[in-house]
């Protein structure tokens, strides 16, 4: 089911959480709604939810306006972060809920619920645990639960508030991926709340950004990650080298190769892994120089200072494989050269 926003916005007393936003979501998306603490996501999820009601704007599910109509008409599942289970239903129950609870003219047989939750389960690959209570569950397994209930109903539409984040970081990673397949499997619209960056880029398919209530970019993962289209962007998603072009900061990039006429008011945005580093061949008249550096599995982070105006020092991260590390033979204190590959520039 395609989802459509028309300018929708949301106030809290003085509080602008949304502000005209205008997003159109294709049938069968996984789209990430990522953004910091406060910048309107949960409520963004709510309002189409029908959780919530926007100030002012319309929301259309498959062309349908459904702006006005309560949750039970929208068909939308919804997965809270921690869980919301039934602590007192086994895991069945839990499933079956939603089925049981319809009205009776559209309610299955208990047969027909029994065939699906088991159904269900045997997709979420827990069918095991169908007797058991939420306390005897690991989060994993009762997040994975919590989807399954929302499954269960057959919704047009699946939304997630920050599913993963009351979890272990190794679980977070197991479960991202599992996700990723559930849904190439199910093809269901679905939209997922996260503040994790990486989250966003391993799992959706589409990332709208927001900041302060408003969109800043909406693309693909290696669109947002490639080509920011804002400073806020360009910082949010993964790590960057940011120069505001004043005297000494021009002195990197002149370093690296790259002159300006007029530096004043540019702001250059440079990825670690876009900074070519290499021994410098007279180390006397090279003044950028190797401070430290990090281990980061196949890859090392370089920590790069450049004596700056007054004594001051400058640091600039620059990535490379580890391999060419060892084969370059680096050591803390060495003299290097550098060249960037490709920057990212906004006034």
């Amino acid at each position: 089911m395609s989802i459509t926003l028309q300018h929708i916005s949301k106030h809290f007393g003085a509080f602008s959480a949304l502000n005209d936003i205008n997003l159109d979501i294709p049938e069968g998306e996984l789209v990430a709604l990522l953004g910091p603490s406060g910048c309107g996501k949960t409520t963004l999820l709510r309002i189409i939810a029908g959780l919530e009601q926007a100030d002012q704007g319309q929301v259309f599910l498959k062309g349908d306006d459904v702006t006005r109509k309560p949750v039970k008409n929208r068909q939308i599942g919804f997965v809270f972060q921690h869980y919301a289970l039934f602590r007192h239903m086994t895991v069945f129950d839990n499933i079956a809920f939603g089925l049981r609870v319809k009205p009776r003219k559209e309610r299955p047989s208990e047969t027909q619920i029994r065939e699906k939750v088991h159904a269900l389960l045997n997709l979420v690959q827990l069918d095991w645990l169908h007797d058991r209570f939420p306390d005897q569950l690991s989060g994993g397994q009762r997040q994975r639960i919590a989807l399954a209930r929302a499954l269960a109903v057959e919704p047009s539409v699946l939304l997630l508030d920050e599913p993963f984040g009351a979890l272990d970081a190794s679980v977070r990673k197991d479960l991202r991926l599992w996700l990723r397949h559930l849904h190439h499997e199910l093809n269901v619209t679905s939209i997922f709340v996260t503040h994790d960056q990486e989250e966003a880029m391993e799992v959706a398919s589409q990332i709208v950004v927001l900041n302060h209530g408003k969109i800043e970019q909406k693309g693909t993962p290696s669109e947002i990650y490639d080509h920011p289209g804002s400073d806020f962007v360009s910082r949010f998603i993964g790590q960057t080298n940011v120069f505001h072009l004043k005297q000494d900061d021009n002195a990197w990039l002149q370093t690296a190769g790259i002159a300006l006429d007029d530096p004043q008011g540019i702001i250059v945005h440079v990825r670690p892994h876009h900074i070519a580093v290499e021994k410098a061949a007279d180390p006397a008249n090279a003044p950028v120089y190797l401070h430290d550096w990090q281990h980061l599995g196949g890859t090392i982070r370089l920590e790069l200072s450049r004596s700056g105006v007054n004594g001051s020092a400058a640091t600039l991260y620059a990535e490379m494989p580890n391999e060419q590390f060892k084969e370059l033979a680096l050591q803390k204190g060495d003299r290097v050269a550098l060249k960037i590959k490709h920057a990212h520039w906004f006034n």
